[in-house]
């Protein structure tokens, strides 16, 4: 079941492309690290982001075809 916390912001993330995308995650990243527990469930953000962050790399560009 999808946390209603962090379901709009990973909607928001999935329409992002590859260099934002990367960005995004690894400032979050560096932010849990630094500060940890700081932004709420913001380990289940990470694991989303990290998922978009995947797909994105797996999918070709609309130009390679």
């Amino acid at each position: 079941m999808p946390n209603p916390i962090t379901r709009p912001l990973l909607r928001w993330a999935g329409r992002l492309r590859f260099p934002r995308l990367a960005l995004l995650t690894a400032a979050l990243f560096v932010a849990d690290l630094l500060v940890p527990d700081v932004i709420p469930f913001v380990d289940e953000i990470l694991l989303g982001l990290g998922t978009l962050l995947l797909a994105n790399l797996k999918q070709p560009s609309s130009g390679d075809r």
